[in-house]
């Protein structure tokens, strides 16, 4: 008997072979499994246009989901304590504290709340120091003098894309969240 080189392909169709020669299959099941067969094969040709729409719909995703966890409660508790194991959680306080302090309405209060974010979080000595670069140090270093409500706005936008693209894709594939998923999908009948 000549010596066959057998395909991952080939092996497939041989095992299917055997197994419905030991106890018959539906044929729904066999035609579920060549579509998709077919289908990988179609994804495994994809060119790298599609690659990079791919990775674009996955940043995109995030997006989708860090507005999702930084809106409910349960979920912004759950990527806090995340980024507190892993020593990065000042980017998310910055933020947070940014929302505040575009919440605030009297003048007096909002240079004192620009004040604290400055020295907790920007100032190059400071506690919490977050990751921008000098140009937009040195606009809210200037910009202190009369604070105006989107005086952080620029730090605050460059936070959450650092978030976007580094902290909520692996919070995402982490234990604590895929937990709280599966918890909020489970139903509860007494």
């Amino acid at each position: 008997m000549p010596k066959l080189l057998l395909s991952r392909i080939r092996f497939y169709e041989i095992r299917d072979l055997v197994q419905n020669v030991k106890q018959p299959r539906r044929t729904d099941i066999v035609c579920n499994s060549k579509r998709r067969r077919r289908d990988f094969q179609e994804l495994m040709v994809q060119n790298t246009d599609d690659m990079t729409s791919t990775k674009h719909r996955f940043q995109t995703n995030c997006d989708l989901h860090l507005n999702k966890l930084l809106k409910k409660k349960k979920y912004l508790a759950a990527f806090r304590t995340f980024l507190q194991s892993e020593y990065s959680d000042e980017n998310l306080e910055f933020w947070l504290a940014c929302e505040d302090f575009k919440a605030t309405s009297s003048a007096e209060k909002l240079r004192c709340r620009a004040e604290a974010i400055y020295q907790e979080f920007i100032q190059p000595t400071a506690r919490r120091e977050i990751n921008v670069d000098c140009h937009i140090r040195e606009k809210i270093r200037k910009s202190l003098a009369k604070p105006s409500r989107s005086c952080f706005d620029e730090a605050q936008k460059h936070v959450y894309l650092l978030m976007e693209s580094d902290s909520c894709p692996r919070f995402l594939q982490s234990d604590a969240y895929l937990s709280l998923k599966h918890k909020s999908r489970t139903l509860w009948y007494i």
